[in-house]
């Protein structure tokens, strides 16, 4: 249940991966030595390993790897009790005191401390939790959301600016206790491959599908390999056995190949926490959020204008000569689909490609505007689509000659969930590359990195792909608090007033106050 206390006030781990792979810095927990890495190389020896990583790169992923690095969790027997784990109807939080006394004021920080317990009402000792924590006013369409610290003893920080004059209310959600993280982390060391994924293979009347992944079990002459020559990337195939590697033709999802315990889906729920009133005090926490929500419009706290583009004119008004790049998931295809599907005279060309993977491509010949879409290089979970286009980012970027009219926008995080995190961290480090080769090139281009979201809880997917797993001159579209902070329910791919925000940030960004664009508003 939530019962939200209202403040008077005159005013999440592939994300984390994402800043400090950039230089942001990543929402913190209280130092402790005893903490783990739930990731570890399980598969047995074979020519390849989801866990390798180039020399080069060595020292940098285990440095990204120690940071995020999550509290200890509790151990999951076979008969384990749901009773010993984290209940949010016995766990509380707490709004503290004002320091110093006094009413709250705009640009005071509001400390809450959460203090979590289980089924039984006995206090939790220690921490792992997966908490989110925002404030809102939903009469006037405003959020944003809060840092959590965890201080591994089961009581937690969560801290709020108030950017706001009026009413607020703080909601804080217990998304995974630490059980379930143990269940998680458990499941990405035993089905590294648990995302597995088919090719067919044709010449004349002759066809075959076989198994492909980042890796596969098996000898050399077995494999069919397609690491990329020039980013490293490693893909492989079964061989079939009529005919050879050169004769691949699709790629496409094959599906999750593991069977979870049915007495751990108890374990994932998200429910919210009850509050109480003020008591006690706190360790002083800062935050800085990136931005937030005020009359449903997005406010970003970077030194960013983010201006309203609310209408196909403004937008392209914006747009006008510019070449604008999205390259890699679903959740940057909606960019496409937005900026195309509101925005008459602009032509999408009919390239023959299949729904969801692409290539797409949008032309406003008046305007002397272009839009292509391209998706990321396997891992990739799409229908089937030519194993041709799945070229990777980075590669693609060495043919983009760049320059002031140029715009790139890049998310990568979705498919790579369910695969242990050194595949992820090399596929951004990679980009980041060739980011850093095309701006030193060009180095008016504009490019963007959108972040990760937090998704659903739908429980088909918690187990291959839960937010968990998903705690680069570059603009960071900062998605993860975007949705977070806003009062519509977390999906995969956010609701059309959550894009139209992440819209005007781009735009934003292309158009910045003083330039161009006549129709667009201030906020």
């Amino acid at each position: 249940m939530h019962f939200p206390k209202t403040v008077k006030a005159k005013f999440i781990i592939l994300k984390i991966i994402f800043f400090m792979i950039t230089n942001i810095t990543p929402t913190k927990m209280a130092p402790k030595p005893n903490t783990i890495t739930p990731f570890g190389p399980t598969e047995p020896a074979s020519v390849c390993s989801f866990h390798s990583a180039s020399p080069e790169n060595a020292t940098e992923v285990n440095l990204l790897k120690e940071s995020i690095a999550w509290p200890e969790t509790p151990s999951v027997p076979p008969d384990f009790s749901l009773t010993d784990t984290s209940d949010p109807a016995h766990s509380t939080f707490t709004i503290l005191p004002r320091r110093g006394g006094g009413s709250w004021h705009v640009g005071d920080q509001l400390e809450v401390l959460i203090r979590i317990s289980d089924h039984r009402g006995r206090p939790r000792k220690s921490g792992g939790d997966l908490l989110y924590a925002r404030l809102q006013n939903r009469a006037v369409f405003a959020g944003v959301a809060g840092k959590v610290l965890d201080h591994r003893n089961g009581s937690y920080t969560a801290v709020f600016s108030l950017l706001w004059e009026g009413n607020a209310q703080v909601e804080v959600s217990l998304v995974h206790p630490s059980e379930a993280i143990t269940v998680l982390a458990k499941v990405t060391q035993e089905y590294p491959d648990r995302a597995y994924f088919l090719s067919v293979f044709r010449s004349g009347s002759v066809t075959e599908t076989v198994t492909c992944n980042v890796c596969l079990k098996g000898p050399k002459e077995k494999l069919c390999n397609y690491t990329d020559l020039h980013t490293g990337e490693p893909w492989f195939c079964y061989k079939p056995k009529k005919l050879t590697c050169d004769n691949r033709i699709t790629h496409s999802k094959g599906g999750f190949s593991f069977k979870p315990e049915s007495n751990e889906n108890q374990l994932f729920q998200r429910l919210y926490l009850p509050v109480y009133l003020p008591d006690g005090t706190s360790d002083i926490v800062k935050t800085k959020p990136a931005g937030y929500y005020y009359q449903g419009a997005w406010r970003a706290l970077d030194g960013t204008t983010v201006r309203q583009f609310n209408n196909a004119s403004a937008r392209t008004q914006c747009l006008k000569g510019k070449v604008v790049h999205l390259y890699g998931d679903s959740t940057v295809r909606q960019f496409f689909e937005f900026l195309t599907g509101n925005t008459p005279g602009r032509h999408v060309f009919d390239l023959k490609s299949p729904g969801q993977a692409g290539p797409y491509m949008a032309l406003d010949y008046k305007n002397n505007i272009l839009l292509t879409y391209r998706c990321h290089g396997s891992p990739i979970l799409y229908t089937p689509m030519s194993a041709i286009e799945t070229r990777h980012i980075a590669t693609e970027l060495r043919t983009v000659a760049g320059g002031p009219d140029t715009v790139i926008v890049i998310s990568v995080w979705a498919h790579f969930t369910s695969f242990p995190i050194e595949v992820y961290i090399r596929r951004l480090l990679n980009i980041k590359r060739a980011v850093v080769q095309l701006l030193t090139r060009a180095p008016d281009t504009l490019v963007i990195i959108r972040t990760s979201n937090p998704k659903g809880s739908v429980l088909s997917e918690i187990r291959t792909s839960s937010d968990w797993y998903a705690l680069v001159n570059v603009q960071l579209l900062d998605a993860w608090e975007m949705c977070l902070a806003h009062h519509l329910p977390h999906s995969l791919h956010p609701q059309p007033p959550i894009i139209k925000n992440m819209i005007d940030v781009v735009l934003s960004h292309t158009c910045p106050l003083g330039g161009k664009s006549e129709g667009a508003t201030k906020q």
